[in-house]
């Protein structure tokens, strides 16, 4: 996993898919860690224009194929499994190379997807959380594998 790990976080920018305004939602704290940690990180959010994080708002984009030259982007998704698959789907034709499944976004069908058609696919089983990779638990370690300069917030 550590390859993967190295090639997500060698991505000059990154998405979160089901970025949220909630604080409770976990689109909200992964949206946060990135910010947190001053990476370059864009919310997509469909159905709102923007979203407030860290006592800043922050425009959102809809989609992968929205993004400005998605293939830059490592992708991390905090979406129910059924929109999940839409989302690397989507991913997948926009040119993104990496994605991050956050526990609960996927299921069987979905990681097989991610792991087959992604440079590199980061979710299931391992990380140091209990529940499965976690860019909240095992981000740092990411940033560290790929020697991703980075300062914490």
């Amino acid at each position: 996993m550590e390859a993967a790990l190295k090639t997500f976080f060698s991505s000059p920018r990154f998405a979160v898919a089901g970025a949220s305004s909630d604080p409770s939602k976990y689109g909200h704290k992964v949206f946060a860690w990135y910010l947190r940690h001053s990476l370059p990180v864009t919310p997509l959010n469909p159905r709102a224009p923007t979203i407030s994080v860290l006592s800043g708002t922050h425009p959102t984009t809809p989609s992968p194929s929205h993004l400005e030259d998605p293939s830059s982007y490592s992708l991390s998704v905090i979406t129910p499994p059924a929109v999940t698959k839409q989302v690397l789907r989507e991913a997948k034709e926009a040119g993104i190379q990496a994605v991050w499944l956050q526990p609960g976004t996927f299921d069987d069908e979905v990681i097989e997807y991610a792991r087959r058609e992604f440079k590199a696919a980061i979710g299931g089983d391992g990380g140091n959380g209990g529940e499965g990779w976690c860019v909240l638990v095992d981000g740092e370690e990411g940033l560290q594998a790929a020697g991703r300069e980075w300062s914490r917030l």
